[in-house]
């Protein structure tokens, strides 16, 4: 499919929409508006804090690593035990979500790196997250704490091998190309120097995007006082989830409007002790960072990495707002009780239905451990309960869009489809191994 078909076909769905939208559907109204928060939820805790940090990894991927040591690692032709081991462990350093992710996926696979890998790496990273396994085992249960650490390491190796072997054709002619691309000069800096800066970035991204656990004690101007989880926050409202006297969260969500609250303390924590200092320990990181360009790098690079930054940008930004956009639409007409109903009980159906609304669903840093907890206490099965966990963060439809704007069309829907389906056999098993 041509470019100029490709807008074409855009411009039409979104003239279609405009179209025939029922404005007058209150329904309709309250899900644009539910929309735009959650893309403001996005823009004030996210953008800044994750993507923005992982678009300049992506720039310095394209900019300071050459084709040679990508191919060498990651690459079609490179051992399947380093390059996907390599690809997976990325998980445990990066706790981050889908979007994160993203930049990073699409500046490796630009430099060469094998489809293989390259989606281990783009599974892997916010799937095997290890605060992820630990805090599902504490909510969950242990069982489905360790049937998602087992899936998820496991998904990273198998996902990435069948992609490798569905699309070798296309990947070899790929990987003749790139081959056939002059080699760059040799690196002006010594490997300790580009690895200790490429480390200095992750460790900015890492602190930045450091998680919060969202659990607050919420004081009213009416004086009610408790305990309660943050679900999404805008300039205006919060939506939270209030703890009940057993230390459960309750299944019905509330919005407070940020006139009715008197104050928010977070609930204290190791993570939140670091957390009220992220910002601190991002900017000392992001000075080590400054003097590593001054004194390693040129100015002429300098100038590169932002250009390549840039473009990354330009490319995955629009499609990432657009995707939070419809998926915060799309999440007001299907609210999660509404979901609840058809994700009970182990079967195939139920465990399918877990692993697509997974896979649509866009769920930040670990907020998908209170989300299926509340849809277990709504009825959910444990079984689509493992089916959502390990396919909803590593996809979403914002990633989709970016994936496909990366990889194409055909490669994109293998790689959801994979993922879905997988993750709605693992379900499967799981909860059949349980009853």
């Amino acid at each position: 499919m041509s470019k100029d078909l490709k807008k074409f076909l855009c411009l039409l769905g979104i003239f279609l929409f405009a179209y025939f939208l029922p404005l007058g559907n209150p329904k309709v109204t309250n899900a644009i508006l539910e929309a735009f928060r959650l893309l403001q939820w996005y823009a004030i805790h996210h953008t800044l804090a994750c993507v923005v940090p992982a678009m300049f990894i992506a720039g310095a991927i394209a900019t300071f690593l050459s084709h040679a040591s990508v191919i060498r690692y990651l690459g079609p032709n490179a051992s399947r035990i380093i390059a996907y081991t390599v690809a997976s462990v990325s998980g445990i350093i990066l706790a981050v979500c889908s979007c994160s992710v993203l930049p990073m996926f699409a500046g490796i696979y630009t430099m060469g790196a094998g489809l293989g890998p390259a989606s281990a790496f783009l599974y892997s990273g916010p799937a095997i997250n290890v605060m992820a396994i630990f805090l599902s085992a504490r909510v969950l249960g242990f069982d489905l704490g360790l049937a998602r650490v087992v899936g998820a390491v496991a998904f990273a190796f198998v996902i990435g091998i069948l992609m490798a072997l569905i699309f070798r054709r296309s990947e070899a002619a790929r990987t003749a190309v790139i081959m056939q691309l002059p080699s760059p000069p040799p690196s002006p800096r010594r490997l300790w120097q580009t690895a200790l800066f490429f480390l200095a970035l992750i460790f900015v991204l890492v602190f930045s995007d450091w998680y919060n656990t969202n659990d607050v004690t919420i004081t009213t101007t009416n004086g009610r006082k408790f305990t309660a989880n943050v679900r999404y926050s805008t300039r205006d409202n919060l939506d939270v989830q209030t703890y009940q006297p057993n230390g459960k969260l309750s299944p019905e969500i509330t919005r407070l409007a940020r006139q009715e609250i008197l104050s928010i303390e977070p609930v204290p924590s190791f993570v939140m002790t670091v957390h009220r200092v992220k910002w601190y320990l991002a900017s000392i990181t992001l000075v080590a960072v400054a003097l590593m360009l001054w004194r390693w790098f040129t100015r002429a690079e300098i100038i590169q990495w932002l250009h390549a930054t840039w473009n990354f940008a330009l490319t995955i930004l629009p499609l990432l707002f657009a995707g939070v956009f419809i998926t915060g639409f799309v999440g007001a007409l299907v609210p999660e009780h509404l979901v609840a109903r058809f994700v009970g009980g182990n079967a195939i159906s139920s465990n399918l239905v877990a692993s697509v609304a997974g896979a649509l669903w866009y769920f930040a840093t670990l907020t998908e451990i209170p989300i299926v907890e509340m849809l277990m206490r709504l009825g959910m099965g444990k079984g689509p309960a493992l089916a959502l966990l390990l396919a909803g963060p590593a996809l979403s439809l914002p990633s989709i869009l970016v994936i496909h704007s990366v990889i194409g069309f055909r490669k994109t829907a293998a790689f959801c489809l994979l993922t879905v389906v997988l993750s709605a056999l693992a379900g499967l098993t799981f909860g059949i191994l349980m009853q």
